[in-house]
């Protein structure tokens, strides 16, 4: 998605706006395992991105354990998500099955991590979750049959900061008019040949986003928006459902990028002194630039690399290794040296619908698939997690923000 939802996350993200405030945990903090022998010396950047660790053999209540996933199963009424897990997991192992991802992991760092033991991991997963009656079951068979490998975080000691990122649904035209004015690019035919550095934003579109007919871009326009921040908010989240004024409904994909690094919107505002870095989210962003829509053409092109897209006719949220993301249950990592496609397990806060619209942060303990990866996405101590699509995604997407662990989980020898 950014990535290829450049989502990139995006892109990959993943990603939005990096969201500082520590979340408040509604249940018990998950225990956390103690991490096998390893040298303390070693600097964060000279260690392998995963370690094996001892989950240890008895955990009560079980509750409090990594592995304990009810949103599987479901509870209170409420229906569990157990066949978008088995889905995910399909979707890993069409991937596993590519000449590509047996390709990248010949080289994958980590002894004892490959492809052929991601891919039975991945099968003998699908099996417990299928055949599984409860969580309780669910997370027995999993620490009894599988080795628990540790992110070695951002700091050496396993802390992740987790952000979270969605495909939005907006409103467009095929056609520009007075008000449907701001475009959506596809990607030029010859994109490979431009020499490099490539044209910025202002370059590409302007300061204000209407360099239209003067743009070296003009007849690429695929779809024309009525808010310049919709179509700058789907450049960051790399893919979009579409609603089309004349009642149709489409969707768009990323097809690839300019080569700038990523660059934080709400980190340039708060450098000004204009937003507070604490407690920075994505709907504070929104907030102020619907307050000030002038600042779009001040703090938009800070952000100099250019998302350009494909008509995707419909199709589901797709990641970077080109199979869907599926929501709550597709993480973006760095996949310069994560296991791509693998399973994996985060443990962190994250928010959910709440009386009275509110939202309130629970920790939890989520199995996921390692599918997609983002341009703000680097290093061992950063996870994107997939909302899913839709305005709910959005909000919850645009609040997460916090520390957790991340592990990686593959059949005992």
């Amino acid at each position: 998605m950014r990535k290829t939802l450049a989502l990139a996350s995006l892109s990959l993200g993943i990603a939005l706006v990096s969201t500082i405030w520590p979340a408040v945990a509604q249940v018990p903090t998950i225990t956390l395992p103690v991490p096998l022998p390893t040298q303390p010396s070693t600097p964060p950047e000279l260690q392998l991105p995963l370690q094996p660790i001892n989950i240890g053999n008895t955990c009560k209540p079980v509750s409090t354990c990594l592995g304990w996933d009810e949103q599987i199963f479901g509870s209170k009424g409420k229906p569990g998500d157990r066949k978008a897990v088995l889905a995910a997991i399909d979707n890993s192992l069409r991937y596993l099955a590519k000449d590509s991802a047996i390709a990248s992991y010949k080289n994958y760092p980590v002894p004892g991590i490959t492809s052929d033991r991601v891919r039975r991991s991945l099968l003998r997963f699908r099996q417990i979750v299928a055949t599984a009656k409860s969580a309780t079951q669910l997370q027995a068979a999993i620490r009894r049959e599988f080795v628990f490998y540790k992110s070695v975080g951002n700091d050496g000691k396993g802390t992740v900061k987790f952000t979270a990122y969605y495909e939005p649904v907006y409103q467009a035209s095929r056609v520009r008019t007075s008000i449907y004015k701001y475009p959506l690019y596809r990607l030029p035919q010859n994109f490979d040949q431009w020499a490099k550095p490539h044209p910025n934003r202002i370059n590409l579109e302007g300061k204000d986003g209407l360099l239209g007919d003067k743009s070296q871009l003009r007849g690429l326009e695929i779809l024309w928006f009525r808010d310049r921040l919709d179509a700058y908010l789907i450049h960051i989240q790399g893919s979009a459902q579409i609603k089309l004024t004349n009642g149709k409904t489409t969707s768009v994909g990323y097809a690839g990028g300019t080569d700038y690094p990523w660059t934080s919107i709400g980190g340039e505002l708060a450098k000004d002194g204009k937003l507070p870095l604490s407690g920075l989210t994505m709907p504070r962003l929104i907030s102020y630039f619907q307050q000030n829509p002038l600042e779009l053409n001040n703090y938009l092109p800070r952000w100099e690399r250019f998302i350009f897209f494909k008509e995707t006719s419909g199709r589901k949220a797709t990641g970077s290794l080109n199979v869907p993301v599926t929501a709550e249950r597709s993480i973006a990592t760095d996949k310069s040296i994560m296991p791509p496609g693998a399973l994996a397990l985060i443990n962190t806060s994250l928010p959910y619908p709440a009386a009275g619209g509110k939202l309130e942060y629970r920790t939890v303990s989520r199995f996921v698939l390692d599918q997609d990866t983002g341009s703000a996405i680097k290093g061992p101590g950063r996870v994107d997690y997939f909302m899913g699509t839709g305005k709910l995604a959005g909000d919850r997407a645009g609040v997460t923000g916090g520390n957790g662990s991340l592990y990686y989980l593959l059949l005992k020898k």
